[in-house]
């Protein structure tokens, strides 16, 4: 969330540029976007770019939003 949300709003990052830059497997990042979409906070757009797959993760306006509240609520915890 922290990665997608440092995005602009109209931005969206590879599903391999985040697999590699979170250290997780195919299964465990695929497993964690699913959960983030059927919530609401991450949109998936899958396409194809040379015959090969490509998957592109983005926030929705409530993904950004529940990520600002959860932020806030952790530096109202260190306060």
């Amino acid at each position: 969330m922290a990665t997608l949300a440092a995005l602009r709003p109209d931005e969206s990052v590879e599903f391999t540029f985040l697999r590699g830059m979170l250290g997780l497997t195919d299964g465990n990042l695929g497993a964690h976007l699913r959960r983030l979409e059927e919530a609401g906070y991450v949109h998936l757009d899958k396409t194809f770019v040379d015959r090969k797959p490509r998957t592109y993760a983005a926030l929705t306006p409530r993904g950004r939003s529940a990520f600002r509240d959860h932020v806030d609520a952790l530096k109202g915890i260190l306060d």
